[in-house]
């Protein structure tokens, strides 16, 4: 099992690096630079122009860094499947936003539908042909599990949906989506190692080409990673988990998802009711940039604090 994850992971990361600088200037060229809104920080609108769509090089890392090892685990097949399909609707509404100069990109409706169908395809897939059942693991019990039942689809879909816009909503500063994310893909890996589960060679090969693109997407980024990334995170994070059967345990180890899709939540809720705004800024890292906290510092601290709490989700499980 060493081999599969630590061959995959160095693959992954080579490969990042080797595409890394050809990519950024075949994205230049094409202009396929990030538009910064005026709403948001103004000390990011230095960073418009910024070559974006960049979690393609990731992407590609990742393939190439597992692709040897899937036809002898078959079992981490439907992670890739996911997490690629999940790239597809961020790769549209990137495509959207920078060659069709539509800035929204898809609608949310649109969005919303797309990222309804994958996981459809996925909790169908889980149902009938995963073969690991409805029952997941409950943190903090010795392994006991609880069983879902006609529960475990409505379930899988909302848990889905949350942490794919909460990987999304996170990749809001340079390095910030791909550290938390680095750090969430070692304790999956260290889990799958428990279990003997399979899924390593594409929980290390993402470490890998996470590692790889860290490069060149922390501060002061050379490319972002955009939906096409973003989605893709979350996608791969929520399937990995559910196929562990550690879905309870997303609360811990992608807390930085979870707070980014609440600190939205609260703060829209809160103002169209009240016409007043709990933090400075959401989602809640622009809260802390704007507090006078820098860039770095807050990358810094949310993979420390994911760091702490992927640990202390070793010692749930």
């Amino acid at each position: 099992m060493y081999y599969t994850i630590a061959v995959p992971a160095l693959t992954a990361f080579v490969v990042t690096q080797l595409l890394g600088p050809g990519m950024l200037s075949f994205l230049h060229r094409l202009k396929f630079g990030q538009f910064i809104r005026e709403d948001g920080p103004q000390s990011h609108l230095k960073k418009s122009g910024t070559p974006t769509m960049g979690g393609i090089l990731f992407l590609v890392g990742l393939l190439i860094g597992c692709a040897f090892f899937l036809p002898s685990h078959p079992k981490a097949i439907p992670v890739v499947l996911v997490t690629f399909g999940f790239a597809l609707i961020g790769f549209m509404d990137d495509f959207i936003k920078v060659v069709m100069k539509r800035n929204l990109g898809l609608t949310e409706i649109q969005k919303f539908a797309g990222q309804f169908v994958v996981a459809g395809i996925f909790a169908f897939y889980m149902v009938r042909y995963s073969g690991i059942g409805t029952d997941v693991i409950i943190p903090f019990t010795h392994g006991k599990t609880l069983e879902l039942g006609i529960l475990y689809i409505p379930f899988l879909l909302f848990v889905v949906l949350g942490t794919v816009n909460g990987s999304n909503f996170t990749d809001g500063l340079d390095g910030l989506a791909s550290s938390v994310t680095a750090v969430i893909a070692v304790f999956l890996t260290v889990i799958n190692f428990a279990q003997a589960a399979g899924l390593e060679p594409v929980t290390s090969a993402m470490l890998g080409a996470l590692l790889g693109f860290l490069c060149f997407n922390t501060n002061p980024a050379r490319v972002f990673m955009g939906d096409t990334g973003s989605l893709a995170l979350g996608g791969f994070v929520v399937s990995t988990c559910f196929l562990l059967k550690i879905p309870l345990f997303l609360p811990f180890i992608a807390f930085i998802y979870f707070i980014e899709v609440v600190s939205v939540i609260i703060q829209v809720a809160h103002y169209k009711r009240t016409k007043k705004r709990v933090f400075r800024m959401a989602p809640i890292h622009h809260h802390f940039e704007l507090g006078g906290w820098p860039e770095t510092k807050v990358v810094s601290m949310f993979m420390i604090t994911t760091a702490v709490l992927c640990l202390i989700g070793l010692l749930a499980y």
